[in-house]
């Protein structure tokens, strides 16, 4: 291992770096917007009959699928809090050691935790399922675990990066996330709102985290000159999203259509689980390009003498 001296300049020119205007109000309204989707959520999908069944239906519809698919996410789901902690404990700890992101590191980490503690705690504080005519436990399974535990060491991974990262950052870990969300309905274990739930929990803790680290840290390997400059932050991370959040969103409304009062309406077998599928993969990506643009408007840049 080497070492290298500091170059002063570098403090010169972090010190000549500015954040973009509203950063402050945009953060307070994405963090407002989490907290009011997660309240309509748990609202529609647990105390409304509408949104009981069609919740219910997707999991009593996951049978269909679950044969070969199950094997494959019981085995993921049953690494996934190994894999979750290992990744964002990696990432974490090499970028706080060579960056010295003590303090970056502490906020990141901070946030994940306490995400995690927040959905046991709503697990247990919300009341449980009221009786609307449908068929379903009663117990309180919203948000998803698992979920949460994905998409908040992901989010950790996505603030511990440097801003032409977190395009890159932001894809592959909304991606995880949605993946482990996903499985969680193939097994059965979680509603389609339990995991959307989750990332609108996560995004209640996380924004606010990445607020404080943006706002805290003056480096220059914090600034950037937008997307473009490096393969991690060319836009095909942004785009790569919104495209498969509108194939998603395509699939939805085919599968509900096909089971809407009609002609031709016909009986639902697996229409009901994509289009929950589907409203998983529509709201974490939703998430992802949401998240990584407010962080990329955020991000420090250069004066316009150093541009």
């Amino acid at each position: 291992m080497t070492f290298q001296l500091r170059d002063p300049r570098r403090k010169q020119a972090a010190g000549r770096t500015r954040l973009a205007r509203g950063t402050g109000f945009l953060f307070a309204v994405a963090t407002l917007a989490c907290a009011t989707g997660l309240a309509a959520t748990y609202y529609y999908f647990v105390r409304t009959t509408t949104g009981q069944f069609i919740d219910e239906s997707a999991l009593v519809e996951a049978v269909a699928i679950h044969g070969p698919a199950g094997k494959v996410t019981t085995q993921f789901l049953d690494w996934l809090p190994t894999i979750s902690l290992v990744m964002a404990a990696v990432v974490v700890l090499l970028v706080t050691v060579i960056h010295r992101r003590w303090r970056a590191a502490g906020i990141a980490v901070a946030a994940c935790v306490a995400a995690n503690i927040a959905t046991q705690v709503l697990k247990d504080l919300l009341p449980v399922r009221p009786y609307r005519g449908v068929e379903t436990l009663e117990l309180n399974s919203l948000p998803s675990g698992h979920t949460t535990l994905a998409a908040s060491a992901a989010a950790a991974v996505f603030l511990m990066a440097s801003p032409r990262w977190r395009p890159l950052a932001g894809f592959v870990g909304g991606s995880f996330a949605i993946a482990s969300g996903m499985s969680t309905l193939v097994n059965q274990w979680h509603r389609p709102a339990d995991v959307v739930a989750a990332f609108l929990l996560v995004g209640c803790f996380m924004i606010p985290a990445g607020w404080l680290i943006i706002r805290n840290d003056g480096h220059e390997w914090s600034v950037w000159d937008g997307f473009g400059g490096h393969w991690a932050s060319a836009r095909l991370w942004i785009a790569l999203p919104v495209v498969l959040g509108l194939a998603s969103a395509a699939v939805a409304v085919y599968s509900l259509i096909k089971i809407a009062p009609g002609l031709g309406q016909e009986d639902s077998t697996t229409n009901y689980f994509w289009a929950g599928m589907s409203l998983i993969v529509i709201a974490g990506y939703l998430a992802t390009v949401a998240t990584t643009s407010l962080f990329a408007y955020a991000a420090r840049r250069r004066d316009s003498p150093e541009r």
